[in-house]
């Protein structure tokens, strides 16, 4: 397994150098995240996901969950590990500090987070679903809910978990039968049983709140009649719930977590929010988790980089086409071969660059939250209502693909479990699936955020990528970058009308064209945030005395504009090609 290092250069170099947190944090009257605390924060919290978190990362996958008739037992180290992080406060970070927390924004949380995700993607979804339960609380439950469910959900004490998907229905919510019954004393007997549920059961707390999509009586058909509940396992009188774990799901992946069955034999339940909006109400948590399911892409890449680039400067294989290399050895390490510096760079674009992109996502999350004018909190909603998909859809797409790499430069040994490469496959395959597949986030972006808003969330996008452009046509070193970028940026509303415009004579046309645009639009947007990163390398270096991380940045800019951003020519080429040649076959002739 590679031994994971927290790229805290990389974090502190985005950070500051191109977020100016300083700046944003104080905006947002959070003056307490200063420099040196983000730093100390930062540097505790890769000590602790280096040290204690990443050991367990493949051990974890061998051994991991185990069912019983008291529930589900964690992997060994999983539980003295949790209860290290709830110690040390980790859990409660960014937690509203009338309940328990430190009051520290999102933003903060989401970078010890990614170290966490990177460190052992496993461990880390037992606390990382609990902050989608604390969020949903916070918004939507009562005073008493709060006072009940929040401080210990804060403070780690509680996890929580998601509870939407049943048998018979995946992303289709609307078909689910979980039934609601009230009682005399205003809660509801929960009946049913929901499948896929991440954490649904283990050892490492003493409680475990799961959020729950049911129906009431008499609600109306489809997803217009679905309420939200929240289900204790320990109910507040400390007695046992009548939830509990049937069966642990044979995945091919993230082994340490707990994916259940969990069945409700009239558990005991109690409505948050308001009847028949129960969906509504969990978007609060399903959008926390979308981000959560980018940040895995960008681990998968990074913790497949870091291995790859280990080995790639240790394993000698053949000699450099231009000459001797390494004159003194049998053969040249495999780094100064082309085709393996192609999948490297691949998987540090992919990984910087999706990181850049969730960096900006999470201050957007601090600027809803916590901006003190109500026209800045929309655009910040509006900014994530758009990039979210393109986010949890392409970042995973790309993470995917950068632990690809990571076998393949490995070669045969990549293919061997005890280098742990094949593992981060396994592990990373599940991102593109759950939270919404890849082809129902391209969906959601090109119906529901592009056409059915006119273009709007788009166009706010876009003029800010023009903007930037036009504020940086001049800027030293990196002018051809800023040209292609404006450019495919231009592009990108000229497609979308034609969309729309096929969209108008067939509906059908967005399902058509909807992956090869979200795909676009990931390319596209990744491109903006390098040529973020080019511009703040180009600024730093010339007063740099290690001049080497900042050229860095700059050569894989150069890299992903010249060779893997063209890829977005072949999927504006598909989308446009139209429905015919996907819809023209009989199904009786597949």
């Amino acid at each position: 397994m590679p031994e994971y290092k927290a790229p805290l250069q990389d974090m502190q170099f985005l950070l500051f150098d191109v977020y100016d947190a300083e700046n944003h944090y104080a905006r947002i009257g959070a003056e307490d995240a200063s420099r040196d605390m983000l730093e100390a924060i930062m540097a505790e919290s890769a000590r602790f996901c280096e040290q204690v978190l990443a050991p367990l990362n493949q051990s974890g996958d061998q051994e991991g969950c185990t069912l019983t008739e008291d529930g589900v037992t964690t992997p060994a180290g999983f539980r003295e590990a949790y209860q290290q992080y709830v110690e040390n406060g980790w859990p409660s970070l960014s937690s509203p500090a009338e309940f328990g927390g430190q009051g520290l924004p999102e933003s903060v949380g989401h970078i010890v987070s990614e170290m966490a995700g990177t460190a052992n993607w496993a461990w880390s979804m037992y606390p990382g679903l609990s902050h989608g339960a604390r969020n949903t609380v916070a918004i939507h439950g009562t005073d008493e809910q709060k006072e009940i469910y929040l401080t210990r959900l804060s403070t780690g004490e509680w996890t929580g978990t998601m509870c939407l998907t049943e048998a018979h229905c995946g992303s289709d919510l609307g078909l689910l039968k979980t039934r609601a019954e009230p009682t005399d004393d205003g809660s509801y007997r929960i009946s049913g049983s929901k499948i896929f549920i991440s954490s649904g059961d283990h050892d490492m707390a003493e409680n475990i709140i799961h959020i729950v999509l049911a129906r009431l009586p008499g609600a109306p058909a489809g997803t217009k009649g679905i309420s939200l509940f929240i289900v204790p396992k320990i109910l507040p009188d400390g007695t046992r719930n009548a939830v509990k774990c049937g069966a642990l799901e044979h995945k091919m992946g993230i082994h340490g977590n707990a994916t259940c069955v969990m069945n409700f034999d009239e558990a005991t339940g109690f409505l948050i929010g308001p009847e028949n909006k129960g969906l509504n109400c969990m978007f609060t948590f399903m959008n926390f988790a979308r981000i959560g399911t980018a940040m895995q892409g960008v681990a998968s890449a990074e913790l497949s980089y870091q291995g790859a680039l280990a080995y790639a400067k240790d394993r000698l294989a053949m000699r450099s086409l231009a000459g001797p290399k390494n004159p003194d050895g049998p053969a040249d390490p495999i780094i100064v071969h082309p085709d393996v510096r192609r999948m490297l760079l691949t998987q540090k674009a992919f990984a910087e660059g999706g990181r850049a992109m969730l960096y900006h996502l999470s201050q957007q999350v601090d600027l809803v939250h916590s901006a003190q004018d109500e026209e800045e909190r929309q655009a910040a909603d509006d900014l994530l209502s758009f990039l979210t998909p393109i986010a949890k859809a392409f970042l995973t797409e790309a993470g995917l693909e950068a632990s690809n790499h990571g076998v393949q430069v490995f070669g045969g040994h990549g293919y061997i479990q005890e280098w742990g490469m094949e593992q981060i496959v396994r592990d990373a395959r599940i991102s593109t699936l759950y939270e919404g597949t890849t082809g129902i986030q391209a969906l959601d972006l090109l119906g529901r955020k592009v056409l059915m808003t006119q273009g709007q969330l788009l166009k706010n996008f876009t003029k800010i990528v023009h903007r930037f452009c036009k504020a940086n046509d001049g800027a030293r070193g990196i002018k051809p970058l800023i040209k292609t970028l404006n450019a495919y940026n231009k592009d990108w509303g000229d497609i979308t009308t034609k969309i729309g415009m096929k969209a108008m004579m067939n509906k059908e046309e967005v399902g058509g064209a909807a992956y090869d645009y979200l795909m676009y639009s990931g390319y596209v947007s990744l491109a903006y945030y390098w040529a973020r990163m080019a511009l703040a390398a180009q600024e730093q270096l010339a007063g740099a005395e290690d001049k080497t991380f900042y050229q860095a940045k700059l050569d894989t800019a150069r890299f992903y504009f010249e060779r893997i951003l063209p890829r977005a020519e072949a999927h504006k080429a598909a989308m446009l090609s139209g429905l015919d040649n996907l819809m023209a076959m009989d199904e009786g002739a597949f």
